[in-house]
Parts: structure tokens; C-alpha cells; sequence
């Protein structure tokens, strides 16, 4: 049966990487994004220029149901509390949170027209864990859980609805966190699994959730973070 996936925010890193797991098994893979520089060049591919932090983003029109919907735009703007302002907490939710439900309320025909449909949204491991500096995005990952637990009461059967929750990724957004061999150590040794996370770990589970073999779980948060948030290894 031919699959036809939306991801907004593909064009690098955790996107990116679930592209090119689903290329093989997709009909079409719908990528919105602010610039395409990074996408494929495949006919199964259309892409669209898209801003999610515009008050009434351009979303596409798209003539076809829509079997799986993965939303990656975020942000990684660590501060301590008394360094944040009001502008930092309303960008992190406009990027983390409330794109996301814009994206959702867009499609949301589109998926209860497919049969058996998926949601994976992304949170982090600073949700469960409290981490400092995470104030202001912690807030708006923590109100992407509750939603996305809320919308899978909401749309089950039809749609389901699961989180994905990583600890540090590889990625273009956390460079400044590893941008050297010493600093991506450490940050490594945090983790019982003694290493950092890489986009195709998360693209992998991704995959997994918009897939059939996926077909029974819904409402659940999926902690990919290398141990850091349920192990203490001393």
C-alpha cells in the first residue's frame, strides 16, 4: 500500500535523515521547510517553502490523504531564568508548540483520511529530567507532551498520536553545544551510553511510529536519550 508523508522542517539533521529511511517505502513525501538546499532530488519528493513562525503560515495545498505527519522544527536557546525574557519564551513555543498545532489543525482532513494514520512530534529529555538553562524550552516541550497525549485520547482510532524525546543530537542546531572533540566528550559522558545521539537514531524510531508495524501504540512518550533520563550508572 503506497504511503504518503508530511515533514515539516526535513531539509537537515533529524529531517533529513527520516527522508531518506522513508524513500524507499514511500509514494510521496510532502517537505516543508524554509530552503530545499539539503532535499533529495527524487520524484517522490515535493517540497515547499515554509515558515512556521509566520502568524498564518503558507501551508499547501495537497490534494491526497496523508499517512504520517512528523513535526521538527525546534529550537536550542539555553539561558539561566533570570537572562530570558518574555520574547524567548514566546519564540520557543511559537516554534516548538504552536507550529506544531497550526501544521496539525492544517492536515488534520488529511489524515483521518488515511487508514491508520500517525503523528510523531518532538520533545526532549529535559521534559522528564530538569536540566538548568532550560527554562524556556523545557516549557514548550513539556506543553508538546500534554498535547500530543491529549490529541491521541482525541483521535484514537483513527489517528495516532506519539512523542519522540531525545537527549543531545548530533545535528546543525546543537553544533554550538559540541562544536569541539572536547566539549562533544563531555556532554558523551552524560549519558550511560557513553556517546551522543545522531539523527539516524531518531529517524529510525520516526520511521518505526509512522509505520504498521506501529499499529497499536498511541499516546506515548519514546525516550531516546542513551539512558540519561531512567538510568544512574555510578
Amino acid at each position: 500500500m503506497s504511503k504518503n508523508y508530511l515533514l515539516v522542517g526535513a531539509s537537515s539533521g533529524m529531517g533529513l535523515a527520516l527522508i531518506k529511511c522513508l524513500l524507499s517505502s514511500a509514494d510521496k513525501i510532502f517537505a516543508m521547510c524554509r530552503s530545499k538546499e539539503n532535499i533529495p532530488v527524487d520524484q517522490k519528493i515535493s517540497f515547499y517553502e515554509l515558515n512556521i513562525e509566520d502568524q498564518k503560515p503558507n501551508f499547501p495545498e495537497i490534494d491526497t490523504p496523508i499517512h504520517g505527519l512528523v513535526y521538527f522544527p525546534g529550537s536550542i536557546d539555553l539561558k539561566p531564568f533570570s537572562s530570558l525574557h518574555m520574547e524567548d519564551f514566546i519564540r520557543d513555543m511559537e516554534i516548538n508548540f504552536y507550529g506544531a498545532v497550526k501544521t496539525i489543525q492544517a492536515y488534520l482532513q488529511h489524515l483521518k483520511k488515511a487508514e491508520n494514520s500517525s503523528i510523531v512530534l518532538i520533545s526532549t529529555v529535559a521534559v522528564k529530567v530538569g536540566m538548568p538553562f532550560h527554562a524556556s524550552i523545557s516549557a514548550a516541550k513539556g506543553a508538546i507532551e500534554g498535547f500530543g497525549r491529549s490529541l491521541a485520547a482525541e483521535l484514537a482510532p483513527t489517528v495516532r498520536v506519539n512523542i519522540i524525546a531525545p537527549s543531545i543530537t548530533e545535528t546543525k542546531m546543537s553544533e554550538n553545544l559540541i562544536k569541539d572533540e572536547n566539549r562533544k566528550q563531555i556532554f558523551a559522558k552524560r549519558h550511560p551510553m557513553q556517546t551522543i545521539g545522531t539523527p539516524e537514531d531518531i529517524a529510525q524510531v520516526a520511521s518505526f511510529l509512522l509505520s504498521e508495524r506501529s499499529r497499536w501504540i498511541t499516546g506515548q512518550t519514546i525516550h531516546i536519550d542513551g539512558g540519561l533520563s531512567s538510568l544512574r550508572v555510578f
